[in-house]
Protein backbone atom coordinates (compact mmCIF):
# COMPACT_ATOMS: atom_id res chain seq x y z
CA UNK A 1 0.00 0.00 0.00
CA UNK A 2 1.51 3.36 -1.03
CA UNK A 3 1.49 6.54 1.09
CA UNK A 4 -1.63 7.99 -0.49
CA UNK A 5 -3.58 4.75 -0.07
CA UNK A 6 -2.49 4.53 3.57
CA UNK A 7 -3.66 8.09 4.25
CA UNK A 8 -6.96 7.54 2.46
CA UNK A 9 -7.58 4.46 4.59
CA UNK A 10 -7.85 6.76 7.64
CA UNK A 11 -11.04 8.30 6.21
CA UNK A 12 -12.18 5.54 3.86
CA UNK A 13 -15.85 5.72 4.84
CA UNK A 14 -15.82 9.49 4.49
CA UNK A 15 -14.30 9.25 1.02
CA UNK A 16 -17.00 6.80 -0.06
CA UNK A 17 -19.61 9.25 1.21
CA UNK A 18 -17.95 12.11 -0.68
CA UNK A 19 -18.03 10.12 -3.91
CA UNK A 20 -21.74 9.47 -3.41
CA UNK A 21 -22.41 13.18 -2.83
CA UNK A 22 -20.37 14.12 -5.91
CA UNK A 23 -22.35 11.74 -8.12
CA UNK A 24 -25.70 12.84 -6.71
CA UNK A 25 -24.89 16.54 -6.91
CA UNK A 26 -23.61 16.33 -10.50
CA UNK A 27 -27.02 15.07 -11.66
CA UNK A 28 -28.99 17.38 -13.93
CA UNK A 29 -32.19 17.25 -15.95
CA UNK A 30 -30.16 18.52 -18.91
CA UNK A 31 -28.70 15.46 -20.72
CA UNK A 32 -25.48 17.16 -21.92
CA UNK A 33 -24.65 18.23 -18.37
CA UNK A 34 -25.04 14.63 -17.25
CA UNK A 35 -22.83 13.36 -20.07
CA UNK A 36 -20.00 15.80 -19.40
CA UNK A 37 -20.31 15.24 -15.63
CA UNK A 38 -20.03 11.48 -16.06
CA UNK A 39 -16.96 11.96 -18.26
CA UNK A 40 -15.37 14.05 -15.49
CA UNK A 41 -16.25 11.62 -12.69
CA UNK A 42 -14.94 8.64 -14.68
CA UNK A 43 -11.62 10.48 -15.03
CA UNK A 44 -10.95 10.00 -11.34
CA UNK A 45 -7.94 11.79 -9.91
CA UNK A 46 -6.12 11.67 -6.60
CA UNK A 47 -8.85 13.60 -4.73
CA UNK A 48 -6.15 15.35 -2.67
CA UNK A 49 -8.28 18.40 -1.92
CA UNK A 50 -11.29 16.57 -0.47
CA UNK A 51 -8.88 14.32 1.42
CA UNK A 52 -7.38 17.38 3.13
CA UNK A 53 -10.86 18.56 4.16
CA UNK A 54 -11.77 15.19 5.66
CA UNK A 55 -8.49 14.73 7.52
CA UNK A 56 -8.46 18.30 8.83
CA UNK A 57 -12.01 18.07 10.17
CA UNK A 58 -11.29 14.75 11.89
CA UNK A 59 -7.98 16.08 13.25
CA UNK A 60 -10.00 18.85 14.91
CA UNK A 61 -12.21 16.24 16.56
CA UNK A 62 -15.24 16.71 14.30
CA UNK A 63 -17.87 13.99 14.52
CA UNK A 64 -20.63 15.42 12.31
CA UNK A 65 -21.30 15.04 8.60
CA UNK A 66 -20.99 18.55 7.10
CA UNK A 67 -17.34 17.92 6.22
CA UNK A 68 -18.58 15.45 3.58
CA UNK A 69 -20.40 18.19 1.68
CA UNK A 70 -17.45 20.54 2.21
CA UNK A 71 -15.06 18.01 0.71
CA UNK A 72 -17.41 17.60 -2.26
CA UNK A 73 -17.78 21.31 -2.98
CA UNK A 74 -14.02 21.80 -2.75
CA UNK A 75 -13.64 19.10 -5.40
CA UNK A 76 -16.36 20.78 -7.47
CA UNK A 77 -14.49 24.10 -7.45
CA UNK A 78 -11.35 22.24 -8.53
CA UNK A 79 -13.24 20.42 -11.28
CA UNK A 80 -14.78 23.62 -12.62
CA UNK A 81 -11.36 25.26 -12.85
CA UNK A 82 -10.00 22.22 -14.74
CA UNK A 83 -12.86 22.39 -17.24
CA UNK A 84 -12.13 26.05 -17.88
CA UNK A 85 -8.33 25.55 -17.83
CA UNK A 86 -8.46 22.89 -20.52
CA UNK A 87 -10.41 25.22 -22.79
CA UNK A 88 -8.02 28.14 -22.20
CA UNK A 89 -4.96 25.90 -22.73
CA UNK A 90 -6.43 23.95 -25.63
CA UNK A 91 -5.60 20.73 -23.78
CA UNK A 92 -6.62 17.43 -25.31
CA UNK A 93 -5.50 15.05 -22.56
CA UNK A 94 -5.75 14.93 -18.78
CA UNK A 95 -5.00 11.96 -16.50
CA UNK A 96 -4.40 9.81 -19.54
CA UNK A 97 -7.88 10.48 -21.01
CA UNK A 98 -9.31 12.91 -23.52
CA UNK A 99 -10.40 16.18 -21.93
CA UNK A 100 -14.07 17.12 -21.84
CA UNK A 101 -13.49 19.97 -24.31
CA UNK A 102 -11.88 17.60 -26.82
CA UNK A 103 -14.88 15.27 -26.58
CA UNK A 104 -17.82 17.67 -26.19
CA UNK A 105 -16.38 20.97 -27.43
CA UNK A 106 -15.25 24.16 -25.74
CA UNK A 107 -18.72 25.65 -25.34
CA UNK A 108 -20.08 22.63 -23.47
CA UNK A 109 -16.99 22.50 -21.21
CA UNK A 110 -17.24 26.17 -20.24
CA UNK A 111 -20.98 25.99 -19.58
CA UNK A 112 -20.77 22.75 -17.58
CA UNK A 113 -17.90 24.31 -15.65
CA UNK A 114 -20.28 27.14 -14.74
CA UNK A 115 -22.87 24.56 -13.66
CA UNK A 116 -20.33 22.83 -11.41
CA UNK A 117 -19.30 26.17 -9.87
CA UNK A 118 -22.89 27.14 -9.12
CA UNK A 119 -23.67 23.69 -7.71
CA UNK A 120 -20.71 24.11 -5.35
CA UNK A 121 -22.18 27.36 -4.04
CA UNK A 122 -25.58 25.72 -3.51
CA UNK A 123 -23.82 23.12 -1.35
CA UNK A 124 -21.90 25.81 0.56
CA UNK A 125 -25.11 27.70 1.30
CA UNK A 126 -26.76 24.52 2.59
CA UNK A 127 -24.11 24.22 5.31
CA UNK A 128 -25.45 27.44 6.79
CA UNK A 129 -22.16 29.03 7.84
CA UNK A 130 -21.47 32.65 6.98
CA UNK A 131 -17.76 32.12 7.60
CA UNK A 132 -17.63 29.18 5.17
CA UNK A 133 -19.30 31.35 2.52
CA UNK A 134 -16.81 34.15 3.15
CA UNK A 135 -13.80 31.83 2.82
CA UNK A 136 -15.05 30.18 -0.35
CA UNK A 137 -16.29 33.31 -2.11
CA UNK A 138 -12.88 34.90 -1.54
CA UNK A 139 -11.14 31.72 -2.72
CA UNK A 140 -13.04 31.51 -6.01
CA UNK A 141 -12.29 35.17 -6.69
CA UNK A 142 -8.58 34.69 -5.98
CA UNK A 143 -8.50 31.58 -8.19
CA UNK A 144 -10.10 33.51 -11.06
CA UNK A 145 -7.48 36.25 -10.68
CA UNK A 146 -4.81 33.55 -10.78
CA UNK A 147 -6.13 32.32 -14.11
CA UNK A 148 -5.82 35.83 -15.52
CA UNK A 149 -2.33 36.30 -14.08
CA UNK A 150 -1.21 33.03 -15.67
CA UNK A 151 -2.63 34.22 -18.98
CA UNK A 152 -0.59 37.42 -18.61
CA UNK A 153 2.58 35.44 -17.83
CA UNK A 154 2.12 33.01 -20.73
CA UNK A 155 4.57 33.76 -23.50
CA UNK A 156 6.55 36.19 -21.31
CA UNK A 157 10.17 35.06 -20.79
CA UNK A 158 10.69 37.94 -18.33
CA UNK A 159 8.30 36.39 -15.81
CA UNK A 160 9.99 36.50 -12.39
CA UNK A 161 9.99 33.88 -9.66
CA UNK A 162 7.80 36.19 -7.59
CA UNK A 163 5.19 36.48 -10.36
CA UNK A 164 5.27 32.73 -10.86
CA UNK A 165 4.77 32.07 -7.13
CA UNK A 166 1.86 34.51 -7.08
CA UNK A 167 0.17 32.51 -9.84
CA UNK A 168 0.60 29.13 -8.14
CA UNK A 169 -0.65 30.54 -4.83
CA UNK A 170 -3.79 31.83 -6.49
CA UNK A 171 -4.37 28.96 -8.92
CA UNK A 172 -3.47 26.01 -6.68
CA UNK A 173 -2.52 26.76 -3.09
CA UNK A 174 -5.54 28.98 -2.35
CA UNK A 175 -7.98 26.08 -2.74
CA UNK A 176 -5.82 23.83 -0.51
CA UNK A 177 -5.74 26.65 2.05
CA UNK A 178 -9.49 27.23 1.87
CA UNK A 179 -10.37 23.55 2.15
CA UNK A 180 -8.29 23.09 5.29
CA UNK A 181 -9.64 26.30 6.85
CA UNK A 182 -13.27 25.45 6.04
CA UNK A 183 -12.79 22.04 7.69
CA UNK A 184 -11.54 23.75 10.86
CA UNK A 185 -14.48 26.18 10.85
CA UNK A 186 -17.01 23.38 10.43
CA UNK A 187 -15.32 21.45 13.24
CA UNK A 188 -15.60 24.43 15.58
CA UNK A 189 -11.82 24.61 16.02
CA UNK A 190 -10.20 27.51 17.82
CA UNK A 191 -9.21 30.60 15.80
CA UNK A 192 -5.53 29.68 16.19
CA UNK A 193 -6.19 26.17 14.83
CA UNK A 194 -8.20 27.62 11.94
CA UNK A 195 -5.25 29.87 11.04
CA UNK A 196 -2.80 27.00 11.43
CA UNK A 197 -4.76 24.75 9.09
CA UNK A 198 -5.10 27.56 6.55
CA UNK A 199 -1.29 27.94 6.67
CA UNK A 200 -0.88 24.18 6.34
CA UNK A 201 -3.05 24.13 3.22
CA UNK A 202 -1.31 27.13 1.67
CA UNK A 203 2.17 25.65 2.08
CA UNK A 204 1.08 22.15 1.06
CA UNK A 205 -0.59 23.47 -2.09
CA UNK A 206 2.49 25.47 -3.02
CA UNK A 207 4.76 22.45 -2.53
CA UNK A 208 2.38 20.29 -4.56
CA UNK A 209 2.38 22.66 -7.55
CA UNK A 210 6.14 23.16 -7.45
CA UNK A 211 6.60 19.40 -7.76
CA UNK A 212 4.01 19.30 -10.55
CA UNK A 213 6.18 21.76 -12.44
CA UNK A 214 9.28 19.64 -11.81
CA UNK A 215 7.45 16.57 -13.12
CA UNK A 216 6.61 18.40 -16.33
CA UNK A 217 10.29 17.96 -17.20
CA UNK A 218 10.99 14.66 -15.46
CA UNK A 219 8.13 12.18 -15.39
CA UNK A 220 6.56 9.18 -17.05
CA UNK A 221 3.59 10.41 -19.13
CA UNK A 222 1.77 7.09 -18.69
CA UNK A 223 1.74 7.71 -14.93
CA UNK A 224 0.82 11.39 -15.02
CA UNK A 225 -1.45 11.57 -18.05
CA UNK A 226 0.62 14.52 -19.27
CA UNK A 227 3.39 14.62 -21.82
CA UNK A 228 6.90 15.82 -21.09
CA UNK A 229 7.13 19.56 -21.72
CA UNK A 230 3.40 20.31 -21.86
CA UNK A 231 3.95 23.59 -20.01
CA UNK A 232 6.67 24.60 -22.47
CA UNK A 233 4.41 23.76 -25.40
CA UNK A 234 1.88 26.24 -23.98
CA UNK A 235 4.51 28.92 -23.37
CA UNK A 236 4.14 28.72 -19.59
CA UNK A 237 7.23 30.02 -17.76
CA UNK A 238 7.27 27.73 -14.73
CA UNK A 239 10.06 27.86 -12.14
CA UNK A 240 12.36 25.23 -13.73
CA UNK A 241 12.37 27.31 -16.94
CA UNK A 242 12.74 30.62 -15.10
CA UNK A 243 15.70 29.26 -13.12
CA UNK A 244 17.35 27.68 -16.17
CA UNK A 245 17.06 30.97 -18.03
CA UNK A 246 18.61 32.77 -15.09
CA UNK A 247 21.50 30.33 -14.54
CA UNK A 248 22.49 29.30 -18.07
CA UNK A 249 25.82 30.80 -19.19
CA UNK A 250 25.16 30.05 -22.87
CA UNK A 251 23.62 33.10 -24.58
CA UNK A 252 22.42 30.96 -27.48
CA UNK A 253 20.60 28.57 -25.16
CA UNK A 254 19.06 31.49 -23.24
CA UNK A 255 17.75 32.90 -26.51
CA UNK A 256 16.38 29.47 -27.38
CA UNK A 257 14.51 29.25 -24.06
CA UNK A 258 13.16 32.79 -24.44
CA UNK A 259 11.95 31.98 -27.94
CA UNK A 260 10.30 28.75 -26.75
CA UNK A 261 8.43 30.63 -24.01
CA UNK A 262 7.38 33.41 -26.38
CA UNK A 263 6.09 31.12 -29.10
CA UNK A 264 5.41 27.77 -27.39
CA UNK A 265 6.28 24.54 -29.11
CA UNK A 266 8.68 21.69 -28.44
CA UNK A 267 11.18 21.98 -31.31
CA UNK A 268 14.11 22.42 -28.91
CA UNK A 269 12.74 20.36 -26.02
CA UNK A 270 15.77 18.06 -25.73
CA UNK A 271 18.25 20.94 -25.43
CA UNK A 272 16.02 22.87 -23.05
CA UNK A 273 15.48 19.85 -20.76
CA UNK A 274 19.24 19.26 -20.78
CA UNK A 275 19.78 22.89 -19.76
CA UNK A 276 17.18 22.67 -17.03
CA UNK A 277 19.00 19.64 -15.64
CA UNK A 278 22.54 21.01 -15.99
CA UNK A 279 21.71 24.31 -14.30
CA UNK A 280 20.23 22.55 -11.27
CA UNK A 281 16.84 24.15 -11.93
CA UNK A 282 14.91 21.02 -10.96
CA UNK A 283 16.86 20.61 -7.72
CA UNK A 284 16.29 24.31 -6.96
CA UNK A 285 12.54 23.90 -7.47
CA UNK A 286 12.46 20.72 -5.39
CA UNK A 287 14.31 22.48 -2.56
CA UNK A 288 11.73 25.26 -2.57
CA UNK A 289 8.96 22.64 -2.49
CA UNK A 290 10.63 20.91 0.46
CA UNK A 291 10.80 24.21 2.33
CA UNK A 292 7.07 24.71 1.76
CA UNK A 293 6.31 21.17 2.92
CA UNK A 294 8.37 21.77 6.07
CA UNK A 295 6.31 24.91 6.78
CA UNK A 296 3.13 22.86 6.34
CA UNK A 297 4.42 20.34 8.88
CA UNK A 298 5.28 23.13 11.32
CA UNK A 299 1.73 24.50 11.07
CA UNK A 300 0.38 21.15 12.26
CA UNK A 301 1.95 21.70 15.70
CA UNK A 302 -1.23 23.59 16.62
CA UNK A 303 -3.29 20.38 16.44
CA UNK A 304 -3.53 17.64 19.07
CA UNK A 305 -1.88 14.31 18.25
CA UNK A 306 -4.11 11.90 16.32
CA UNK A 307 -3.91 9.49 13.39
CA UNK A 308 -5.62 12.14 11.25
CA UNK A 309 -2.98 14.72 12.11
CA UNK A 310 -0.36 12.16 11.11
CA UNK A 311 -2.26 11.67 7.87
CA UNK A 312 -2.01 15.41 7.14
CA UNK A 313 1.73 15.22 7.86
CA UNK A 314 2.09 12.25 5.53
CA UNK A 315 0.38 14.26 2.76
CA UNK A 316 2.94 17.03 3.16
CA UNK A 317 5.74 14.52 2.72
CA UNK A 318 3.95 12.83 -0.18
CA UNK A 319 3.63 16.17 -1.98
CA UNK A 320 7.41 16.39 -2.48
CA UNK A 321 8.27 12.69 -2.77
CA UNK A 322 5.77 11.66 -5.45
CA UNK A 323 6.68 10.76 -9.01
CA UNK A 324 3.29 11.41 -10.61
Amino acid sequence: MNVLQTVKALVQDDLIAVDAVIRASMKSTVPLVDQVAEHIIAGGGKRIRPLIVLLAARACGYRGASHIDAAAFIEFIHTATLLHDDVVDGSEQRRGRRTANSVYGNSASVLVGDFVYSRAFQMMAAIGSQRVMEIMSEATNVIAEGEVLQLMNAGDPDTTQQRYLEVIYRKTAKLFESGAEVAAVIAGASPSQQRALADYGKHLGTAYQLIDDVLDYRSNPTERGKNLGDDLAEGKPTLPLIQALKKSTDAGVRDMIRNAIEHGGLDQLEVIVSTIESTGALEYTRALAQDEADKALTALHALPESPHKQGLAALARFAVERSS
